[in-house]
């Protein structure tokens, strides 16, 4: 490969870097043609980006990043499969998804929220991890709780006291 078209692949991973939030580094060593296909078809169906590249352009692509992403190089060792997501948790329930019919893809390290998770043991809880979008709508879903009670009671309470002066005013 020439000079001007690892400088070009470089930038292309380094703003794909920047452009999604989270990525995982994946082992997909072992899957066939078909199997590959299929894994691309559910990133593309997840909106998920998946690119197989070289480690050593992939480090040089991070170190170009303007994000802090230390550790990650550990995982960065034979075949990689990097997949891209806006969504944390996406890729890992993915995998996970995938790995039903086939022991591959294994994962080898992710970046997901401002952190770097290493080895296929996080699977599982990288996939119990929520979303910005889900933590502030489990947030407001507390705050409104209290809300909505008052609510209830005062509403509930007004049809009481109401039912208590039409009975007082019939009496008299």
């Amino acid at each position: 490969m020439k000079k001007t078209d690892k400088a070009n692949l470089i930038e292309d991973l380094s703003s794909k870097i920047a452009e999604y939030a989270h990525f995982y580094v994946a082992d997909t060593s072992g899957l066939n043609a078909g199997a590959t296909s299929e894994l691309r078809r559910l990133c593309f169906q997840k909106d998920v980006k998946m690119m197989v590249v070289k480690n050593t352009l992939f480090l040089k692509a991070i170190e170009q990043s303007e994000k802090n992403i230390e550790g990650i190089d550990v995982a960065l060792k034979g075949t990689s499969a990097v997949l891209f997501s806006n969504t944390g948790n996406v890729p890992a329930k993915l995998i996970k998804d995938f790995r039903k019919k086939a022991a591959i893809p294994a994962l080898k390290g992710a970046f997901v929220e401002e952190s770097v998770y290493l080895g296929d043991n996080q699977l599982e809880a990288l996939t119990a991890i929520k979303s910005k979008e889900e933590l502030l709508g489990d947030v407001i879903a507390l705050l409104q709780s209290p809300m909505k009670n008052v609510v209830s009671a005062l509403q509930s309470g007004g049809s009481t006291i109401h039912g208590l002066l039409k009975t007082l005013e019939e009496r008299n």
